[in-house]
């Protein structure tokens, strides 16, 4: 899971383990060998480690605690079943170097992982070789028999990460593109000419690179990441579309003022002056508005 993400209920995958969990009483699918529950952490920032272990392992337990159990089972701990473990890696983008070596490391520990300490170094209740094909057989069969096994679809479960990573990837860029970076200057300092355009266009330029290298993956997945990623990218863009619509505002409101007290200054009927000044002003203030309107908010 990414480290902006813990914390979050579906970005962080808590109703999978939920899942695991309820389908783990529900089947009485108890033994003597402990599962190694290993959370790797992407691209950690400055929070220290432990900070994030203590929220991860907290949100594990309240999962945990929630779960119905067997009568003989209720005030069993989670370290009765589970060994839960947690690491980090150094940001991609800022230590490739750093992350790579830690992949490596992690690696190492999944090749050697029924080595004592290993990551699957408990051996209690290990089934021999001669009899793994009993095994898979009765593993199969269970669940087939019961839905409460059914967990997404494997290209599901890849088409969900790799939709979030590439949505995060391309709302990164987005937010340190120069001509973003440039309008966002620019409207601060007045209005901008054309800005709906302009901000439309970055926005669809970044959902047009999403589509392409999502295209192969599941459909209904990266159209729904799609949604949030829009929202999210919305969400960035929000406070410069506001204030350009201040500006615009602002300028409607002056230049109303100006033009009707001139009207009244060459005695023009007041009632008849405010109706023509006030569509006059609209017009003029959705003139200059035109291409916001491409740029939608709930």
């Amino acid at each position: 899971r990414w480290c902006h993400d813990i914390g979050r209920e579906q970005a962080a995958n808590k109703p999978l383990l939920r899942t695991v969990f309820q389908a783990m009483m529900h089947l009485c699918l108890f033994s003597p060998q402990k599962t190694t529950l290993l959370f790797v952490i992407r691209d950690k920032s400055k929070t220290p480690l432990e900070k994030l272990e203590s929220i991860l392992r907290a949100d594990i337990q309240k999962i945990w605690d929630a779960v119905p159990k067997p009568h003989n089972h209720v005030h069993t701990p989670l370290s009765d079943f589970f060994n839960v473990e947690v690491t980090a890696l150094s940001n991609y983008e800022l230590e490739e170097d750093k992350f790579k070596e830690e992949v490596a490391q992690l690696q190492q520990r999944f090749i050697h992982s029924i080595a004592p300490g290993g990551l699957a170094g408990d051996r209690r209740g290990v089934v021999p070789a001669s009899a793994f094909s009993i095994s898979a057989q009765h593993i199969w069969k269970v669940i087939r028999e019961n839905k409460d096994l059914d967990l997404p679809a494997h290209k599901v479960m890849v088409a969900t990460v790799r939709c979030e990573e590439i949505a995060y990837e391309k709302h990164s860029q987005l937010r340190s593109d120069k001509g973003w970076l440039e309008l966002k200057k620019a409207v601060h300092l007045g209005p901008v000419q054309g800005f709906g355009k302009k901000l439309s266009s970055i926005i669809d330029t970044y959902l047009s690179l999403y589509d392409k290298e999502t295209m192969f993956f599941d459909e209904a997945v990266r159209n729904a990441k799609r949604k949030q990623f829009q929202s999210n990218v919305l969400d960035t863009v929000h406070p410069a579309y506001k204030t350009m619509i201040g500006h615009l505002h602002s300028k409607g409101l002056k230049d109303f003022k100006t033009t009707l007290d001139g009207s009244l200054g060459n005695g023009e009927e007041f009632a008849s002056s405010v109706h023509y000044w006030t569509r006059y002003i609209m017009l003029d203030f959705d003139k200059g508005s035109t291409g916001n309107n491409q740029i939608h908010y709930s």
